[in-house]
């Protein structure tokens, strides 16, 4: 006599950690790119948000995503995550004497590959939303004009980029915080353009 077979079904009940990952990006985002736009000097603000919120904040986001089997989340966050720590990195390890400053080619290729895998991340978000779209790309937009100002050494591509990357930043936090409402109100608040497919990417509630 055979046994009846039991079927087990595991439920997914921890929280979406994506608010948090693009919190950390946005308002980083923004903070550095008003420096970038010449309103204030790199300064230890910068540098502060860069480890804690950008850098940190964003990798224990990716890391969240990795339980929930997301590979898109988790290779977004982790990789702007450790983004923000290398940018911070860059700037402090000179000063602690264990390298030379980046000259503005070497920052031009950092920038450049940066953009190359937001480009990629982008064609991932077609299959997301439409917030999410715009994040990234104006990212990849962000990413490409920074490599150019640091190539040419045109101050006027650098203030453009400030200025885009501001826009950047707050797109971001309107896809976080869209997310955090929209769940907790239980109806669209703040509409995302969510997209019908649900093969393992961010489980972004509309």
């Amino acid at each position: 006599m055979e046994k009846e077979k039991t079927v087990t079904n595991i439920k997914e009940i921890t929280a979406n950690p994506a608010p948090l990952g693009l919190m950390g990006f946005g308002m980083t985002t923004i903070l550095l790119n008003i420096h970038n736009a010449g309103f204030f000097e790199l300064n230890a603000m910068i540098l502060g948000m860069g480890i804690f919120y950008g850098g940190l904040a964003q990798v224990i986001a990716g890391i969240m995503e990795f339980k929930k089997n997301n590979t898109f989340g988790t290779t977004a966050f982790t990789s702007y995550g450790f983004f923000w720590l290398s940018l911070v990195a860059l700037n402090v390890i000179p000063l602690m004497g264990y390298g030379e400053v980046a000259n503005s080619l070497s920052m031009a290729a950092y920038l450049f590959m940066w953009g190359l895998f937001t480009l990629f991340m982008f064609i991932g978000t077609l299959r997301i939303n439409t917030a999410l779209q715009v994040v990234f790309g104006t990212l990849t937009i962000l990413f490409f004009l920074l490599a150019i100002a640091n190539f040419t050494g045109s101050s006027l591509t650098l203030t453009i980029a400030g200025y885009e990357g501001i826009l950047c930043g707050f797109t971001a936090i309107y896809a976080a915080m869209a997310q955090v409402l929209n769940e907790l109100y239980g109806k669209t608040l703040l509409p995302i353009g969510e997209r019908k497919v649900q093969d393992r990417l961010l489980n972004l509630s509309a």
